[in-house]
């Protein structure tokens, strides 16, 4: 794996292991930086004991109607949380693509950019929009 100095190198999420090599299976570059973006929109705050703030409460608009007050709310969350917990990207803004879906999930799209190289990204992130529910 070609490691990328610039944007870091971590443990991959979820993590694994290489049992060929016997090492723990790393993520670097962009790959890292998705994996980041994900663990923090995955987290509530209050999750970990150690860092208590840590995470974005995307959680409480479950039940949200799909609209743009919606989308508002998702921008600020989002933003708030890169902005805390994500020092190598900049935000650029969400998109909910399609409609509620027959499975439950709702997909946002996250417009990124990398700072230190100044490049365009998005991160598609299934938001399970009616967890819970019999749909």
């Amino acid at each position: 794996m070609e490691r990328d100095s610039i944007l870091g190198t971590g443990w991959s999420f979820p993590v694994s292991f290489d049992t060929l090599n016997h090492r723990t299976v790393m993520a670097s570059g962009l790959e890292d930086v998705k994996q980041s973006i994900f663990i923090i929109l995955n987290t509530t705050p209050g999750e970990r004991v150690m860092e208590p703030e840590f995470g974005c409460d995307l959680k409480q608009l479950v039940f949200e109607n799909i609209n743009e007050s919606l989308k508002t709310k998702l921008d600020h969350i989002v933003y708030h949380a890169l902005l805390n917990y994500e020092p190598r990207v900049k935000f650029i803004g969400t998109e909910i693509i399609g409609k509620s879906e027959p499975d439950g999930i709702l997909h946002i799209k996250i417009e990124f950019s990398l700072i230190i190289t100044n490049t365009r990204h998005n991160l598609v992130f299934p938001f399970y929009f009616t967890e819970g529910t019999n749909i």
